[in-house]
C-alpha cells in the first residue's frame, strides 16, 4: 500500500490561509490595526469645538467623546484578549473591526451628545481588537530584546497618526463638518478589516501544528479548528495575572505613560489655543511636532535595546520622565505665558515615554506565552482605563493647564514608585 498524496492538502491550506507577511509587512499590518484607535481620537480631535456648538453643549462635556473611546477600548480588550487565546488571533480581530465600522457609521448620524458618546464607546470596543491582538501576535513570535524592538517599530507606524490626523481632520471638519470625519473613520475601519482578513496570519501556538516561529516562515502550516472549550479557562487566567504583583507593576507603567499623553491630548486644544493663542493651523503643526517625540523615543529604544536590554532602558525612561514631567508640571501650575517653558519639557517628556512603553510591555508579557492574549488585554485595558479616567479627572479639575500639571506630576511619580517595587526582581541584562 502507498500513502495518499499530501500535495493537494497543502494547496487547499494555501488557498484558505492568508500569506504570512515579512517582518516589515507584519509591523505595518499590526501598526495599522493598533493605530485605528489613535486615529479615532486624533482625526476627530479638532472637531471638538464644532461638536460643542452643533450639539449645544459645553467644551468640557465634548471631552467625554474622547473618554468614551478609551473606556470602550478598556472594556473590549478584556473580552478580546481571552477570546484570541481560545479561538486564535484572526477571527476576534475581524469581528472587532466589523463592530468598529458599524459604530463609526452610527457616530456620524448621532442626534445628540449622549448618543454620540455611547457610539464612541462602541467604537472603542471595536478598535480594541487591534491593540490587543497586535501585542499578542508579537509575543507569539518573539521574546526579549527582539520583542521590545518590534514593539518599538510598531509605535513608529502608530505614531504616524498624531503627525497627520489632526491636520487632516481639522481640514475636513472645516470644509464638510465633523460628521464627515466620523464617516471617514468607518471607511478606514473597513480598510483595516480587509487587510486583517487577507493578510493576518494565525500565530496562536496551540492552534497550529507547528511552533509559532516556524509558522512565521511557512505559510502552508495547517491550522486546527478552534477549541471553544478553552474559553472559560482563558478568562479564569485573569486570576493568575491579577495575583502577580510583578506583572501588574509593569502593566501599569504604560497606563501611567498614556495618562501623561492623554492629559496633554484632552486639554491641548484649549490650553494651546486659548492659553497660548495658537491658531488652528499652529495647533495642528505643534501637535504633529510633538508626535515626533514619542516616535523618536521608541526608535531610539529599538536601536539600543539589543545592547542595553529592556530593564535598563526602562529605568532610564522612568527617571527621565520624572525630571521632565515635574519641570512641565511646575510650568503649568505657575501658569506661565512662555510657550518655550511649556514646549521644551513636554517634548522631552514624550521622548522619554518612548523608552517606557515598549519595554514595560515586553517585561510584562514575557512570562505569559501561553496566555499572551489575556496578558496583552490587561496591559492595554489598564492603558485605556487609566486614560479614560484621566479624561474624566482632567474635566473635573477644570480641563485647563492646572489640571494637566496635576495629572502629569502624579503620573511620573507613581511610575517611579512602581519601578522601585519591582527593581530587585528584574534581571539587569533583560
Amino acid at each position: 500500500m502507498t500513502a495518499p498524496p499530501t500535495q493537494p492538502a497543502a494547496r487547499t491550506t494555501r488557498s484558505t490561509t492568508p500569506r504570512t507577511p515579512t517582518t516589515a509587512g507584519l509591523v505595518v499590518l499590526l501598526g495599522a490595526m493598533a493605530a485605528l484607535g489613535a486615529v479615532t481620537i486624533d482625526l476627530y480631535l479638532p472637531s471638538l469645538p464644532q461638536v460643542a456648538v452643533d450639539l449645544d453643549t459645553t467644551a468640557a462635556r465634548t471631552q467625554l467623546t474622547i473618554t468614551g473611546v478609551l473606556v470602550g477600548a478598556g472594556l473590549g480588550q478584556l473580552v478580546v484578549g481571552p477570546l484570541s487565546d481560545a479561538f486564535g488571533r484572526r477571527k476576534p480581530a475581524a469581528v472587532g473591526f466589523v463592530v468598529y465600522v458599524l459604530a463609526a457609521l452610527l457616530c456620524a448620524i448621532a442626534p445628540n451628545l449622549p448618543a454620540l458618546v455611547a457610539f464612541r464607546v462602541l467604537s472603542g470596543v471595536g478598535a480594541s481588537a487591534g491593540a490587543v491582538i497586535g501585542m499578542a501576535v508579537i509575543r507569539d513570535l518573539f521574546t526579549g530584546p527582539a520583542a521590545a524592538r518590534l514593539q518599538s517599530r510598531l509605535v513608529l507606524v502608530i505614531g504616524v497618526a498624531p503627525l497627520f490626523a489632526p491636520t487632516v481632520g481639522g481640514a475636513i471638519a472645516a470644509h464638510t463638518g465633523w460628521r464627515v470625519v466620523l464617516a471617514l473613520l468607518a471607511v478606514a475601519g473597513a480598510g483595516v478589516l480587509l487587510a486583517v482578513w487577507r493578510r493576518l496570519p494565525e500565530t496562536r501556538p496551540e492552534l497550529t501544528d507547528t511552533p509559532a516561529q516556524a509558522r512565521a516562515e511557512d505559510e502552508r502550516a495547517p491550522v486546527t479548528p478552534p477549541r471553544p472549550g478553552r474559553v472559560l479557562r482563558t478568562f479564569t487566567g485573569y486570576g493568575a495575572l491579577l495575583r502577580d504583583g510583578r506583572f501588574l507593576a509593569f502593566a501599569a507603567m504604560p497606563g501611567l505613560a498614556l495618562a501623561t499623553i492623554m492629559s496633554y491630548v484632552s486639554t491641548s486644544v484649549f490650553v494651546l489655543q486659548d492659553g497660548f493663542g495658537l491658531s488652528g493651523t499652529g495647533f495642528a503643526v505643534y501637535f504633529a511636532v510633538n508626535g515626533t517625540a514619542l516616535v523618536g523615543g521608541t526608535q531610539l529604544n529599538a536601536a539600543l535595546v539589543e545592547r542595553f536590554g529592556s530593564a535598563r532602558l526602562l529605568r532610564v525612561g522612568i527617571v527621565a520622565a520624572l525630571v521632565f514631567g515635574l519641570a512641565l508640571a511646575a510650568a503649568l501650575l505657575v501658569r506661565t505665558d512662555q510657550l518655550l517653558l511649556f514646549a521644551a519639557p513636554l517634548y522631552l517628556l514624550l521622548l522619554s515615554l518612548g523608552l517606557i512603553m515598549p519595554n514595560a510591555v515586553t517585561l510584562a508579557l514575557e512570562p505569559y506565552g501561553d496566555s499572551a492574549g489575556a496578558a496583552a488585554a490587561l496591559v492595554t485595558a489598564l492603558q485605556s482605563g487609566v486614560g479614560g479616567l484621566v479624561g474624566v479627572l482632567v474635566g473635573v479639575l477644570g480641563g485647563d493647564e492646572h489640571a494637566m500639571g496635576i495629572v502629569v506630576g502624579s503620573a511620573v511619580v507613581l511610575n517611579v514608585l512602581l519601578l522601585l517595587s519591582v527593581s530587585r526582581r528584574v534581571r539587569p541584562h533583560r
